[in-house]
């Protein structure tokens, strides 16, 4: 299946790559990981228009292309080909995943002969209530044992938020292998103004996940309605159907005509939209996947990297990146009057929301760029390497 030798793995079943948060972080540690080894492979998700196989200087991409509906049964079947995959890498020194799917092959093969890092943004087990509703408890139970399993077997866990660290603490992980890496952002170069962006817009980038509260951002909207020149420009991360109930609401709402959509940008497009909004809004809602789990949402930081000041949340995580009303502004989640309220102020009060933006970029200097992040991520590699040496 390979065309090359390997000392290195990255396993994540992610699409890769997509404008989602999750394939920018992909990009990133991938690349770490592989830069200490000569070049690596990436397993990874297929989708539309992606090679099944494909060569990138040093890095071999391998994508899961085969096309199964039920999502479970796509999982079980990206880790199956995991297995054999792993039987073409008798090289393999370190092997890095994401999830349980790709986890439980790697940290149970029968050879393994290489250190493992589990890099836990998020837990099945709480985000899949949320996508399918219908599954029972006896499946998620057995998710849950399996993330269980890939943390206990695991040599190093690595996290972007300490909010999750204490999540996995309070299910019995062993607290010193967990180590909290933060996501990361570039800060901006200056970019001119896209030719059709509104004279003033609020900014959402990114996916239509429930937990992401985008019907508390159309509800809090629409209690602009006084400002007449104010647009809301949405960015999705690509096409889909989720978008349909939200495009329902906003005719409900009749902010139908007061908002911008825009779809699959590349990181340059997007990077333009981000500079030049007035505001970026992150209007979490309080679920267990965002205040007990955690999260680390890029929107935040990269806003706060292209120095535009960011109105989000006031759960755990989101306090781990923003100091309220010195590096942005925190309300209290799912509370549409809230957050118009806000709004409403700081379109009131230019001045501070500049400020707020300039705080917010020197943050992300300070605490948050991805050389920061990658470096943390090689420490973690060259800890782990070391002691399969020894052993």
């Amino acid at each position: 299946m390979l065309e090359r030798r390997h000392r290195a793995l990255y396993a994540a079943f992610d699409r890769f790559p997509t404008r989602k948060g999750a394939a920018i972080h992909i990009d990133r540690f991938a690349r770490a990981l592989f830069d200490e080894f000569g070049g690596g492979c990436l397993y990874v998700l297929g989708g539309p228009g992606l090679p099944s196989h494909q060569l990138e200087g040093d890095i071999e991409i391998v994508r899961f292309s085969e096309i199964v509906d039920n999502f479970l049964e796509r999982a079980l079947a990206f880790g199956k080909q995991l297995e054999r995959l792993l039987d073409d890498l008798p090289s393999l020194e370190v092997a890095h995943f994401r999830d349980p799917w790709s986890g439980a092959p790697i940290v149970m093969h029968p050879r393994r002969r290489y250190a493992t890092i589990y890099e836990v943004n998020a837990l099945p087990s709480i985000e899949l209530p949320s996508l399918f509703p219908a599954l029972g408890a006896s499946t998620l139970d057995k998710i849950r044992q399996t993330e269980l399993a890939c943390c206990e077997k695991a040599d190093a866990i690595v996290t972007p938020s300490a909010t999750t660290k204490s999540f996995l603490e309070s299910l019995g992980v062993a607290s010193a292998k967990i180590r909290v890496i933060a996501n990361g952002a570039d800060l901006d170069d200056a970019r001119p103004r896209p030719d059709d962006a509104p004279e003033r817009y609020l900014l959402y980038f990114g996916s239509p996940q429930s937990w992401q509260g985008i019907d508390t951002l159309l509800r809090a909207f629409a209690r602009l309605a006084d400002f007449d020149e104010l647009r809301l420009v949405i960015c999705a991360s690509r096409e889909s159907r989720a978008w349909k109930p939200y495009e329902k609401l906003a005719a409900k709402l009749g902010v139908a005509e007061r908002i911008v959509w825009r779809y699959a940008l590349d990181e340059e497009e997007l990077a333009a939209w981000r500079q030049h909004a007035f505001l970026s809004v992150a209007p979490l809602t309080a679920c267990d996947r965002n205040v007990v789990q955690g999260c680390a949402p890029l929107k935040i930081i990269e806003s706060m990297a292209s120095g535009v000041a960011v109105v989000a949340s006031d759960v755990p995580p989101v306090r781990e990146l923003i100091a309220h009303r010195e590096n942005g502004w925190l309300v209290h989640p799912d509370r549409p009057a809230e957050l118009a309220r806000t709004l409403r102020i700081l379109l009131e009060n230019p001045g501070v929301a500049r400020s707020l933006g300039d705080a917010a970029r020197q943050t992300v200097a300070q605490r948050f760029t991805w050389q920061q992040s990658t470096a943390a991520l090689r420490h973690v590699v060259k800890e782990v390497y070391a002691g399969l040496c020894v052993g």
